[in-house]
């Protein structure tokens, strides 16, 4: 058997999983509080974090998976995007240990893996991971994108944002409600209390199969500006029921472009991945859509859209078995390189 490391320390979470080929034998993660009194992840504070984490958790996972180091593999990581300072730390660890035990490495992209999460199996794993080519729409705080999957990794983004991420326009638009850090969660739970028809704000008209959120976020800005002036206590009013009208409006203009890739590509599998895949409100449009019979959808579980090790474990698993190996020399990056 192929006994995979995975390390992610792209942004905030230190995170380990170690896999048995595609089968998920442990998946460990420790979040950062230090950054919730900020309202955003500090870049120098994330990096120390990781630091002292980093060992703690590894070992962890490879307890629960119940295996020795020197039963190992190879380890992988992710190489980027993400921040730079953070992603040394897990770098840097996986090329000792993986010199000390005398296995390979293997780099993976952040964004890769979140897509390819869906090809790893655990106990409750029933339905057939998607079938080649599908369309996965990549949704996170800092990226939006449709991407034509051919292959493992053979992966073409046929529509991506022009500016701000979804998960960005769920996130400033909680801070201007007051809401406290990371705000897309919060949104979600007051979103299942309230009307999403109660209030209508602007949609981007952008051509083709791209994304725009930075005119949505301006429009909720003057809204919420012009109601405070003749009420101040509008929003306190009025939370649930403006954070369904806000979640409704990111998720129908998610849903439409998606729904516009699968109509010009012909192609029915469905898949989503990051981390506001874990979105209530785009996850019950998804399972519509399938329930109608129009799509063949894939949502991952709620702990394998965050970030998370588990992908990067697959990842690793599925590089492994090309022999697709990285040097010791490789480097981080902070953009992506799909």
């Amino acid at each position: 058997m192929v006994y995979i490391l995975g390390i992610e320390s792209s942004c905030d979470d230190t995170a380990a999983a170690v896999t048995g080929d595609d089968f998920i034998l442990s998946n460990i993660t420790a979040n950062q509080e230090v950054h919730k009194s900020f309202g955003g992840v500090v870049p120098e504070l994330a990096s120390r974090a990781h630091q002292q984490n980093i060992v703690p958790v590894i070992q962890a996972a490879m307890k629960k998976a119940n295996i020795s180091k020197n039963q190992l593999s190879a380890i992988a990581f992710t190489r980027g995007p993400g921040l730079l300072g953070s992603l040394l730390v897990g770098i840097s660890f996986a090329k000792a240990f993986a010199m000390g035990l005398k296995i390979p490495i293997i780099e993976t992209d952040h964004l890769q893996a979140h897509i390819l999460v869906h090809f790893l199996r655990d106990e409750s794993t029933v339905k057939p991971p998607p079938a080649f080519p599908f369309l996965c729409l990549t949704v996170s705080g800092g990226h939006t994108q449709i991407v034509l999957v051919k292959d493992y990794f053979d992966m073409q983004i046929i529509g991506q944002t022009i500016d701000d991420a979804a998960g960005e326009a769920f996130d400033k638009s909680a801070k201007i409600m007051g809401l406290p850090y990371p705000g897309g969660p919060m949104i979600d739970r007051y979103a299942k209390e309230g009307n999403p028809a109660s209030f209508r704000f602007s949609k981007p008209n952008i051509p083709g199969l791209d994304f725009s959120f930075s005119g949505l976020k301006t429009s909720i800005l003057y809204f919420m500006r012009d109601r405070l002036k003749e009420d101040p206590d509008f929003i306190e009013k009025n939370k649930a029921d403006l954070c369904a009208s806000i979640q409704s409006t990111i998720v129908n203009i998610l849903m439409q472009k998606i729904s516009l890739a699968a109509e010009q590509t012909g192609i029915r599998e469905i898949a989503i991945a990051g981390g506001v895949s874990a979105n209530s409100g785009l996850r019950t449009a998804l399972q519509e859509m399938e329930e109608k019979g129009k799509w063949n959808v894939f949502i991952p579980k709620l702990e394998y859209s965050t970030d998370n090790a588990a992908m990067i474990a697959i990842t690793g698993y599925l590089k492994f078995m090309k022999k697709d190996f990285a040097e010791q020399s490789v480097a981080a990056y902070a953009r992506s390189g799909m």
